[in-house]
């Protein structure tokens, strides 16, 4: 009896092993097609801008956000900056050291103390960090609530402000199209459905008008980032295929 027992709890571990050993296996996989799924694009100049008052949840997203950022293609600059209060904090400036532009990544402080007066204020900022003389494609990847309440809170404000047009406007001249990842801050967004489509129409028009796209989960509450990459490589991998 003794005998069966143990051979039983030997045999099931060996079957648990087996298991993670799959599951890793897997894992490594799907890291490695992710890591070749941008190699068929151009190479990129693209300023990661992250709003610093979202919600925790975001600091969840480093991992994916880093291996998106590994798996440009060589001869990509990657800048990446945080859109926090008082002016945008240039956390790394343009590189084509890929490993040093995904290690600068940091959690986002996830406080109202960090808001910033609105987001594209700094996104203008970012723009200007663009060298006229780069001959790659220049792109923008927002992560933010998208929400510019300095014309108030109504709806003939939402995705038309002043400073949404000069965005627009800048982004064009520069020839940057602007991606947006929606999610919602510790603020106005993270309790207020009309916040958060106010937000993201924003998103959506800045996006739209400057040759980009905006990527959301719906309006309330906040999963991953895993299905914006894969649509946002899905996207880059058709708009800046490498001429064959």
């Amino acid at each position: 009896m003794y005998y069966r027992k143990t051979l039983a709890w030997a045999v099931a571990v060996l079957i648990a092993l087996s298991s993670l050993g799959v599951a890793s296996a897997k894992a490594s996989v799907s890291n490695e097609n992710e890591q070749k799924s941008l190699q068929g694009i151009e190479p990129l100049n693209l300023a990661i801008l992250i709003q610093d008052d979202l919600i925790p949840q975001v600091g969840n997203e480093l991992g994916v956000t880093r291996d998106f950022i590994r798996s440009l293609p060589e001869g990509s600059r990657v800048m990446v900056g945080y859109i926090t209060a008082g002016a945008l904090q240039v956390r790394q400036p343009f590189t084509t050291d890929l490993e040093k532009a995904a290690k600068s990544l940091r959690i986002p402080l996830a406080s109202r103390g960090s808001s910033p007066f609105n987001p594209y204020v700094e996104v203008l900022e970012g723009l200007k960090k663009f060298d006229s003389s780069w001959t790659n494609a220049n792109a923008v990847l927002l992560i933010s609530d998208g929400l510019d309440t300095s014309r108030g809170f109504d709806s003939t404000a939402a995705g038309h402000t002043l400073d949404i047009d000069r965005t627009i406007r800048e982004a064009n001249k520069r020839r940057v199209s602007i991606f947006s990842f929606y999610a919602p801050s510790v603020g106005l967004t993270s309790h207020s459905r009309t916040a958060a489509n106010y937000g993201q129409s924003s998103l959506n028009r800045v996006s739209n008008e400057t040759g980009g796209r905006a990527f959301f989960q719906g309006s309330t509450g906040f999963v991953t980032f895993d299905s914006y990459f894969k649509r946002l490589s899905d996207t880059l991998n058709r708009q800046y295929a490498r001429a064959r």
